[in-house]
Parts: structure tokens; C-alpha cells; sequence
């Protein structure tokens, strides 16, 4: 994913502001979320559960930003920071809403060298991460062995007598969570007919597998894996000029690339099963996000939605007020002025608002197999 069009190149903070945004992050940080509270999922007081995540650009919270020195600039984050953090999004992203059920903090990324916290865990999602090449920066193969340094690091520290920020019990019960594939999915449908994208698929898969073992096998026990979204309604893909409108569903989505993510997912979730068989001794979530995001544009009036095709920070207007020239960080490009009547933030990232109800349907375990709560991982 190349450096978002607008960004700032060499920006530096004075100390005096830089303390001023750091102080109204904070301040972000500790305020109460109704979302999280309304879905009725938090750990226990005295709880410490610990977090790991490997993914895209859809749970990337600052990791890609850090490591390309990207310097986002507003509207990102002003729905809830309330500056931009390196998330592609208005606010908080659907793991952040996770995070808040656990009363932990949000997770700092792998990348992040200053103000970091990683006592509860880490991110290592990396905006445009996919599966293959698995040895290029920052796929889900690079992430896990970034991770393992993580660990290794930690460990070190603490048999030094000095603090690390998570002991070899709380690397034991953390959870570990994949959110990954959408883009490896996106590449083939982009360049290859629908029977020739799902013959891809099991390369994709092995990688997430190889993943997971290579966890368990150093002491990962628990895993909470997620499906792809509803990618035949990302206003990127609806913008992309077609001939006719015959693939068009009756919500106004493609079929062919909808029908390729419930593809992927089927196969994800019955790779899931087979690990759940091998390593009896773990415990395997999957959660198929597909009915999730899908719901959110069929039946978008009954979340408050008034745009659900409709980017809210993109450029050329109706239909779908995405152009692949001008991004939400390029000169000229307006946001909408109220993000919780949109699904879409930029034509490919969900709303601080679509995130939420995410969230909620996540924690509800409804969409997950098996259908476990999300905070059974607290520990004590």
C-alpha cells in the first residue's frame, strides 16, 4: 500500500503541541464507550487479559503509519481521538471496540516506538498486509515472526530480573486473533474470473494454517479467527467501471466478488475445524463477518444509515463519491459532515460507527462457531 496522497513528508511537532495532542489522546482513550457497555461483554474487575493481532489495514492501528513515518492529517480519527493515529478511519476500528469489552487498552502496534503500552498485548496488522509473498513486509508471515521476537524480547527481559511487559503465563492465555485475507482475495478478483480466484484460494489458506501452527507449536492456545466482509459493496469496487449493471445485486452490491468472500469464508471456517480436530487442546473461534458487514448495507436503515454505498470521505459524489485518484487524505477531498450516517469512511474502511455494531455482533457470538464469549480470555 503505497504512502496515502497528502500526506505530510518530514511534519515534526513541537514538544509543547505534541504533548497537547498526546494529553487529548488520552483523554479519548479513557472515555467510556456506550457500544461497548451496551453489548453487555466486559471482563471482571481485577481481569488481565492479554491480546494479540495480526491483520490488514481493517485492524491496523498505527502499525503501517510508524513504519512508512506516514503523517495523517484530519478528518482521520475526529470522530473519537480525536486526531489522526494511523487508523484509516473516522475513530475507533471494530478491535478497538473488542479491547473496551476486555477494560483493556487500546492495542499499541508492533511499530510504534513512542507511546506504546504493551502490557496488555500488541498489533501487529499492518495496512495492505496480505498472506503472499509471505516473506515481504508486512505479510501474515512476517507478522508472526515479529511476534515471536516480541516474545522472545519479553522473556528475555524478565529472566534479567528486569520488566518485561507480558510474562510467559500471559503469553500462555492471551488470545491470539487473524483478521486477514481481504486483500489477497481483492488481487485475484481484480486480475482473474471467479472460477480462477476460488482455485487460488488454498495458497491463501495454507498461510493462515501455517500461522496458527506455528502459534500453537510455540505455546498459543487460544485463537479467535475472522472471515472477510461483504466486498462486493466497498464503493471501491462498485466504482470501478463495468459494462452493465447485471452483476448488481438487489442492495446494489456485486455478486461476483460477494460471492467470492462467502467462497473464502466457507473454505476459512472448514480449515478451522480441521485445526480445532488436530490441536485438541486449543480453542478455535471463527467468526464469519460476511452477514455482518452485509447486514449492515441490507438493512442499513435500521442502524440509522442514510448513505450505505456512499463514501463519507471521498471525491466525485453520488453514487458511490469514490475516485481511485483522490483519497481521503488528497488535496480537495471533503468528508461528510456526520460519519454515523455512513457505513463507508473512505470506500474501502468502515465508519467508527459501522465498526461498532461490528463489535457488537461480534461480542454477541451469534455469527461465531463455536459460539463462545469473547471474554472467556480475561484471566485473572
Amino acid at each position: 500500500m503505497s504512502a496515502p496522497a497528502g500526506a505530510r513528508r518530514g511534519a515534526v511537532l513541537l514538544p509543547a503541541v505534541a504533548a497537547a495532542l498526546l494529553a487529548l489522546e488520552l483523554v479519548a482513550l479513557a472515555r467510556p464507550s456506550a457500544a461497548a457497555g451496551a453489548s453487555g461483554f466486559r471482563c471482571r474487575p481485577g481481569s488481565r487479559p492479554v491480546l494479540f493481532n495480526f491483520g490488514d489495514s481493517n485492524s491496523d492501528t498505527g502499525g503501517m503509519a510508524a513504519a512508512r513515518g506516514w503523517h495523517l492529517e484530519r478528518p482521520e480519527g475526529r470522530a473519537f481521538f480525536p486526531r489522526p493515529t494511523g487508523r484509516f478511519c473516522d475513530g475507533r476500528l471494530t478491535i478497538d471496540f473488542l479491547c473496551e469489552s476486555l477494560n483493556i487498552s487500546y492495542l499499541s502496534p508492533f511499530l510504534k516506538a513512542l507511546g506504546s503500552n504493551y502490557s496488555s498485548g500488541a498489533n501487529f496488522a499492518s495496512a495492505g498486509a496480505a498472506t503472499s509473498p509471505r516473506d515481504v513486509p508486512f505479510a501474515l508471515h512476517i507478522q508472526v515472526q515479529e511476534f515471536l521476537y516480541f516474545r522472545d524480547r519479553s522473556l528475555e527481559l524478565i529472566d534479567q530480573g528486569l520488566s518485561g511487559p507480558i510474562d510467559a503465563q500471559g503469553f500462555k492465555n492471551a488470545l491470539y486473533m487473524i483478521d486477514i485475507g481481504q486483500n489477497d482475495v481483492n488481487a485475484l478478483l481484480s486480475n482473474l474470473p471467479y472460477d480462477q480466484v476460488i482455485a487460488k484460494f488454498p495458497p491463501i489458506l495454507s498461510e493462515i494454517e501455517d500461522a496458527v501452527q506455528t502459534l500453537y507449536s510455540n505455546g498459543s492456545r487460544n485463537f479467535w479467527i475472522h472471515g472477510t466482509g461483504a466486498l462486493g459493496c466497498l464503493p471501491q469496487k462498485l466504482s470501478i467501471p463495468r459494462k452493465n449493471d447485471s452483476d448488481l445485486d438487489q442492495y446494489g452490491c456485486l455478486k461476483t466478488y460477494n460471492r467470492a468472500a462467502v467462497a473464502f469464508n466457507t473454505a476459512l471456517a472448514s480449515l478451522c475445524d480441521q485445526l480445532s480436530a488436530q490441536m485438541n487442546d486449543a480453542t478455535i473461534v471463527y467468526t464469519d463477518l460476511f452477514p455482518i458487514k452485509y447486514d449492515l448495507i441490507a438493512n442499513h436503515t435500521k442502524y440509522g444509515f442514510d448513505k450505505p454505498l456512499m463514501t463519507c470521505c471521498g471525491y466525485g459524489g453520488p453514487p458511490y463519491n469514490y475516485n481511485f485518484n483522490k483519497g481521503c487524505q488528497s488535496k480537495g477531498v471533503t468528508a461528510c459532515n456526520d460519519g454515523s450516517k455512513f457505513v463507508s469512511w473512505d470506500g474501502v474502511h468502515l465508519t467508527e460507527a459501522a465498526n461498532a455494531i461490528v463489535a457488537k455482533a461480534i461480542l454477541s457470538s451469534q455469527y461465531s462457531k463455536p459460539s463462545l464469549k469473547f471474554d472467556q480470555f480475561c484471566r485473572v
